[in-house]
């Protein structure tokens, strides 16, 4: 049975730019898509695929507190994504490389409310650093 205090909640998350800790980001999303190509074969009757190229895409989300992203302009970066619960098995950290903004926000405000910095970005692999592996 589930030990619901093993349940990881992202509250302890981190996102790691360059080695630089983004205390600011409170989201993190990435995702890997890989490109199946569809083969017919003689004598199958069933559909098949190849596995083809893959595009690694994200967000990350927090609030705006330096130009940081404006003054990086469309340079590639690496982000170290950190997954930390205290009650949980161990924490996951995952290695993203070749990443690069999708657009840059210049402006986006609005008077009496927080600021808040949304960034899409791909990159171009990752590697497992950290695996939570259960007892």
């Amino acid at each position: 049975m589930l030990d619901a205090s093993r349940v990881i909640l992202g509250t302890h998350g981190q996102l790691h730019m360059d080695g630089v800790w983004q205390t600011n980001i409170n989201k993190l999303e990435a995702s890997v898509e890989i490109e199946k190509r569809e083969l017919n074969l003689v004598g199958n009757d069933w559909k098949v695929h190849k596995n083809g190229a893959k595009k690694g895409t994200g967000t990350m989300t927090g609030y705006k507190v330096t130009s940081d992203m404006i003054q990086r302009g469309f340079t590639k970066f690496q982000i170290i994504s950190k997954l930390d619960d205290p009650e949980s098995y161990g924490h996951e950290s995952v290695l993203l490389k070749g990443c690069m903004v999708d657009k840059i926000q210049l402006a986006n405000w609005t008077a009496g409310e927080e600021v808040p910095e949304e960034t899409g970005f791909t990159f171009e692999g990752f590697e497992l650093l950290n695996p939570i592996v259960a007892l």
